[in-house]
């Protein structure tokens, strides 16, 4: 994985827990400028993840987004909402993490 492709998977990712983050207060708060926010950051990462599929391909890009927001947003939900996770809800996550790990081992072969 090249430093552009780790650089703007970054950057979408924190534009997708913003969009999150912003979900939810828009949950709790019914104020709708925070629901059109959240689907202005939605929009704008999915459009950087277009430029993730070109270089990564559609499974890596797709999956590593997938696995870092999930663990990024149940810390977020953790910390600001006060949210909980189950311990197999945790053992997840966990699973997650050694799936990510498993897909950015180097492989040889073509990617």
């Amino acid at each position: 994985m090249s430093p552009t492709f780790l650089t703007v998977l970054a950057a979408s990712m924190a534009t997708f827990l913003a969009a999150a983050t912003a979900s939810r207060a828009y949950v709790s708060s019914n104020q709708i400028w925070m629901l059109l926010l959240s689907l202005a950051l939605y929009c704008a990462g999915n459009l950087m993840m277009v430029k993730l599929m070109r270089e990564g391909g559609l499974g890596l890009a797709i999956s590593l987004s997938a696995v870092v927001q999930l663990v990024a947003i149940n810390v977020i939900a953790f910390l600001v909402f006060g949210e909980r996770l189950t311990t197999i809800q945790m053992a997840g996550v966990g699973i997650g993490i050694v799936a990510m790990a498993l897909m950015m081992l180097p492989t040889g072969g073509r990617a």
